[in-house]
């Protein structure tokens, strides 16, 4: 009776019966020879036999969590519109007319005229630039007609126009790209005192 009572205290602690596991219960005798017995000199206590120590299951992989929806993208820029000669977006129309009359102060000049594309280039990036940084809001870019000069001149006159006036073409062009794009408001062909047709009024946009 006594026995039976201390097995059912045991079972109520939680503690697992050795005979309801016949691995356990091998294990556990074979630790009792073991701690009884003596090896010989040189030899160790014999490991127990194979299959009697219980493997340990690995735990489960906790479940990976839900997947959320992807994160969402910022819209890309906008691209400035393109500007035309004699537009100027974003002013009102008195300021626009002065800018093509030559109206409006100008703060600024650089004459292209003569230099290869590559310079000129490099030249009104470097100019617009440093332009709009000092805070000024009309400049006078010199592009040139792109007729005979020089004493090259004979040879140039009998050039066919497309491959005269290369930098008249392409300083537009270049007003429109993205290093210059978001500093200028418009641009229009200059009055004859200042240029005319090889010369160019920029209107910058003010600092923020």
């Amino acid at each position: 009776m006594s026995g039976a009572k201390k097995v059912g205290k045991d079972n109520k602690r939680g503690k697992s019966d050795p005979s309801e596991d016949p691995a356990q219960e091998d294990v556990l005798l074979w630790k009792r020879v073991a701690e009884s017995t003596k090896p010989l000199p040189g030899r160790k206590v014999a490991e127990p036999p194979a299959g009697t120590v219980p493997k340990k299951k690995s735990p489960k992989p906790a479940p990976a969590p839900p997947a959320g929806p992807p994160p969402e993208r910022a819209p890309a820029p906008k691209a400035a519109p393109e500007l035309r000669p004699g537009e100027a977006r974003g002013l009102d129309k008195r300021t626009a007319e002065r800018l093509r009359r030559g109206q409006l102060p100008l703060e600024a000049r650089i004459d292209l005229h003569g230099q290869t594309q590559d310079e000129a280039h490099r030249a009104l990036i470097a100019f617009i630039g440093a332009s709009h940084a000092a805070g000024r809001r009309c400049v006078l870019v010199i592009t040139g007609k792109g007729g005979p000069r020089g004493p090259k001149a004979e040879r140039e006159s009998i050039m066919p126009e497309r491959e005269r006036g290369i930098l008249r073409r392409a300083v537009p062009r270049w007003l429109n790209e993205p290093d210059l794009r978001p500093l200028v408001l418009g641009f229009a062909q200059a009055q004859p005192p200042h240029g005319g047709a090889g010369a160019l009024y920029v209107l910058l946009k003010r600092q923020r």
